[in-house]
């Protein structure tokens, strides 16, 4: 009996059984296809993340080799001394040459 009623109802409205079956077909499909598109969306999404994440790591690990490979201020220091001492030795024995006849 219900659902002669809501055939009834429908009837009233102005909507046919067969445009109600219709309508139903139409909105499966869509829902389906709509699904189908949000999964493969989200599958898309998590891929990018991935990628992003990897892309991530790699970066961390390329910033910690590229600050490994800088010279340090104390060795620094200690080759700009050793450079200095040599060309003051160099400018003193450029002196005593100068000074022989």
């Amino acid at each position: 009996m219900n659902k002669q009623a809501a055939q009834r109802a429908l009837l009233e409205v102005g909507v046919s059984s067969e445009m109600q079956l219709i309508f139903n077909i139409v909105a499966g499909i869509a829902g389906f296809l709509g699904s189908f598109v949000l999964k493969n969306q989200l599958t898309t999404i998590k891929d990018v993340q991935s990628d992003h994440a990897r892309l991530a790591q790699k970066l961390a690990e390329i910033e910690v080799l590229v600050a490994g490979n800088y010279v340090k201020r104390y060795d620094l220091d200690q080759m700009v001394s050793a450079i200095f001492a040599k060309l003051d030795r160099m400018e003193t024995k450029l002196d005593n040459k100068a000074d022989k006849p």
